[in-house]
């Protein structure tokens, strides 16, 4: 196996989660007696370029169709995020109607719309189509197309001015040819441009056991080793960090530009990587086991439930949620259905498992003594909002980092 990224032989495997359904292929009713396609999901290090990835190809056709579910919108606390973010770039960077904002998977336009707002130009940039279309009927210029070195010059060439401003949030775990797509932003930012990019941090999946944010959309796992030797490939920057904890279980945001110049932050982290052993392979070897004790842990807690004649369901159609559930062997007996806010998830099912989507009021509705948080990532903003399933005697479960019944 040669490293997706620097092209070297020798990367070295550490988590074989079996084969498992594509994550956000959830089920049609009708469809459910029907094939379901399955494909290896194994992770491995390369000890050249410090890249932590996933070895099976799906095409991306398959992970990203005209169906694909996930709309950012729905989430409150990824809005807020964003809208943070937005305001920040453009009070610190001065931006106005001169400027040019593009991010990369822009979905529904959840981010872009607070440029929109302040009088910024923009571009989106996405590969899904009803998403696209959600972004435009809200004022914010996007298109339906991946983004590349080859996009960058065709947008060039027909008269898009570079970016003084790139945007590319979740989106570099998602790219098979990350050496285009970054050669694509940096053909695309303006001199003097700043590029941010968000990622979940690599670290934090290894060290609080978050397996499940393993899966075959993500095709890498970042790290600020990782990210500062590819940028310096393609001849830009990496100059600063911001580490954001409540964010998809730990988030990094990465401050990239065409000038070196790295913060005090930034050399802190590196430093710690390296102090860790986050850049070799002992750093991982150790990890299946983990997840494998994660597994058990889980299986015995729900089964315990269920034999003692507790009902249970469980929050978030997420992708990682279908990890969880797969894995696991979380079946319909052990967890009965699953609610989600996303109004394009309720009706389905989930893949491989085949529990129902259904709206989250079904708790209340439907009183479950117990709650198996999919979404734990976002776990304080959905026991917050479900308070009166709480109130009505409901308990919850976060499986991450390890299995356990809290109280908000």
């Amino acid at each position: 196996m040669n490293c997706r990224v620097c092209g070297a032989d020798g990367v070295r495997p550490f988590l074989d989660l079996g084969k498992t359904p594509l994550s956000d292929g959830l089920v049609r009713p009708e469809k459910l007696d029907g094939p379901e396609p399955r494909f290896a999901l194994d992770v491995a290090f390369c000890p050249s370029c410090k890249m932590v990835q996933i070895l099976e190809d799906v095409a991306q056709e398959l992970l990203f169709p005209e169906d694909y579910p996930y709309f950012s919108s729905f989430s409150d606390h990824l809005l807020a995020h964003s809208r943070r973010h937005a305001t920040n770039l453009v009070e610190t960077r001065g931006l106005g109607a001169a400027n040019f904002v593009v991010e990369l998977a822009s979905n529904d336009g959840y981010l872009l719309h607070n440029f929109v707002d302040a009088g910024v130009p923009v571009l989106g940039i996405d590969p899904a189509p009803a998403q696209v279309q959600a972004a435009n009927d809200k004022g914010v210029r996007s298109i339906c197309r991946f983004f590349g070195i080859e996009l960058a010059e065709e947008l060039l060439a027909a008269g898009e001015p570079q970016a003084d401003v790139i945007i590319a949030n979740n989106v570099c775990a998602h790219v098979p040819d990350l050496n285009g797509f970054v050669a694509g932003m940096k053909r695309l930012l303006a001199p003097g441009g700043l590029i941010t990019i968000e990622n979940p941090y690599v670290r934090d999946l290894i060290d609080h056991c978050e397996f499940d944010t393993i899966y075959h959309e993500h095709l890498f796992y970042h790290s600020c080793t990782g990210i500062a030797g590819l940028m310096e490939r393609h001849g830009l920057h990496l100059n600063h960090v911001e580490y954001f904890a409540d964010l998809h279980g730990g988030t990094l945001r990465y401050h990239v530009s065409h000038d070196s110049g790295r913060s005090a932050e930034l050399e802190r982290y590196l430093a710690e990587e390296q102090k860790i052993g986050l850049d070799t392979f002992r750093y991982y070897e150790g990890f299946a086991h983990r997840v494998e004790h994660l597994k058990t842990e889980l299986l015995a807690l729900l089964r315990g439930l269920r034999e003692g004649g507790h009902t249970i369901a469980a929050y978030g159609a997420a992708a990682k949620g279908s990890t969880m559930l797969n894995y696991v062997g979380i079946d319909r007996d052990l967890v009965s259905f699953v609610v989600d806010r996303n109004v394009h998830k309720q009706g389905l099912h989930m893949p491989g498992t085949h529990q129902p989507i259904l709206p989250v009021e079904a708790l209340v509705e439907q009183r479950p003594d117990y709650t198996l948080i999919l979404a734990w990532n976002f776990k304080d903003e959905i026991m917050r909002q479900q308070a009166a399933y709480t109130e009505a005697g409901g308990r919850w479960i976060v499986p991450v980092p390890k299995p356990e019944v809290v109280n908000p």
